[in-house]
């Protein structure tokens, strides 16, 4: 009889190994930076804030911590996985020198800021460009989701406060470029803003919303090739207010609260004026309809606003709020777009969920936790997470083809950015040799050779 030893083989495992390559895949985000132009952009934003006869440029710096937060880092000593692949990443700042320059962007305040958009937006539109067909603006239209994210925070941090959840932390207000079914979706704006700050606090979502604005290219700044799309914390009269005040080439999609004046204009739709709700593929949506309504509830709202309502059979174990009505879960929203149908209209703002996705990926890329204590540092963190984000957002547009396009960051890391592979230094060049048994080795080598493609910057 043969003794077992176990499922898995015995492997002897040694230090020493030389000519390998961690993190090999993240080629692809390297690539991404230079055909994008991000390293040239960057640094040339942050040039001001360079110090005399310093070793490291300021935008390296910052684009490495973002580099290592793509690839899962949590915090600023987490560049040091690629200080290790000088191979791959080049010389990489010390810890100290990164932490000092985090300190002097902070204290730049909003000029270093609106240095960073400003770069972002420029690259932002390049990168479009080199899309094409698959670029966001590529239908004539932009959709925006703007959406609150709870951050904890487990020590005494800058502006940590007792949230709305009972929890303790920050409350940044985020907003997402929706790069629709095809697609995942970039980050456009992140307002870090206390713990206590409220979900439907006007100015902030006014705030957060021209930033936005001024991260798209200026050609969808007309004809209402913009939609801002909301939840119920955007459904404010002075937020829809200003969005009003912009109908000509801004279009809106926000959520609104069921109010008594809305839940009693609800009771008083007759049967015939329910419209079946449909699903993405056409199909009918069973056991969901939806209605415009018209009267008193639309009192003190701007002029050309329509008001929305899907009522919908609850999924089985849902507990019904006080606002329903006839044993049906009720959901109501307000635009400014004319001439749709109405479950057409109701399609679209459903399909809002997709920021939740974009919530999830941002979580899993730095925003689970804010590391540093000063409340501007941890707003240079917040770019430095959408600086990450946009790179995992432009690789797949740029890169990658059919479902793999559709990949989160964390099936990114797993099948694409963890693959080893083996450096070879023939002549002056530098080559890395894949696994061959890797199963997404041909994913990677396909996506590089559509990079290489690409024209250069500039």
């Amino acid at each position: 009889m043969k003794k077992r030893i176990g499922s898995y083989p015995r492997v002897r495992v040694e230090g020493g190994g030389r000519g390998v390559v961690w993190q090999a895949g993240a080629v692809l985000l390297v690539e991404t930076v230079r055909k994008s132009g991000l390293d040239q952009a960057i640094s040339a934003a942050l040039a001001p804030w360079r110090k005399p006869r310093a070793v490291h440029d300021p935008g390296k710096i910052l684009l490495d911590v973002a580099l290592a937060v793509a690839l899962g880092g949590d915090c600023l000593a987490d560049v040091g996985t690629l200080r290790a692949e000088p191979a791959v990443f080049g010389p990489v700042a010390s810890d100290p020198t990164v932490s000092r320059l985090i300190s002097t962007l902070a204290s730049g305040g909003q000029q270093v800021l609106a240095a960073l958009r400003t770069a972002r937006a420029e690259v932002r539109e390049h990168v479009w460009r080199l899309t094409g067909e698959a670029a966001p603006d590529a239908d004539g239209q932009v959709i925006v989701d703007i959406d609150g994210v709870l951050v904890l925070a487990h020590s005494e941090k800058q502006d940590a406060a007792a949230t709305w959840k009972k929890t303790f932390g920050h409350h940044p207000l985020m907003e997402f470029v929706d790069h629709g079914r095809g697609g995942s979706g970039e980050p456009v704006v992140g307002l870090l803003r206390p713990g206590n700050a409220g979900s439907n606090t006007a100015a902030d979502h006014i705030e957060a919303t021209r930033l936005a604005l001024a991260q798209l290219p200026k050609r969808l700044r007309r004809g209402r090739q913009t939609l801002i799309r909301t939840d119920s914390g955007g459904g404010t009269h002075e937020f829809v207010a200003w969005l009003a005040q912009r109908g000509r080439w801004l279009s809106y999609s926000v959520g609104m609260t069921i109010t008594d004046a809305v839940h009693q204009a609800v009771l008083k739709v007759p049967a015939s004026a329910w419209t079946p709700a449909v699903e993405a593929d056409g199909e009918i949506r069973d056991g969901a309809w939806v209605a415009e309504l018209a009267g008193d509830c639309l009192t003190g709202w701007p002029n050309g606003l329509r008001l929305i309502v899907r009522k919908e059979r609850p999924h089985p174990g849902a507990q019904l709020r006080f606002t329903d009505a006839d044993g049906m879960r009720l959901t109501c929203f307000a635009t400014n777009t004319a001439g749709e149908a109405i479950a057409t209209l109701e399609l679209r703002h459903r399909q809002r969920a997709r920021a939740e996705d974009r919530i999830r990926a941002a979580r899993a890329t730095g925003l689970l936790n804010l590391p540093l204590h000063d409340a501007a540092q941890n707003q240079i963190w917040l770019e430095i997470i959408q600086i990450a984000l946009d790179l995992l957002a432009w690789m797949p547009l740029l890169a990658l083809t059919g479902k793999a396009r559709l990949w989160e960051p964390r099936r990114l890391r797993l099948r694409l950015f963890s693959t080893a592979a083996q450096l070879i230094t023939t002549g002056r060049r530098r080559i890395l040799r894949l696994a061959r048994h890797w199963p997404w080795t041909d994913v990677i080598t396909d996506a590089l050779d559509r990079l290489h493609a690409l024209p250069n910057p500039g």
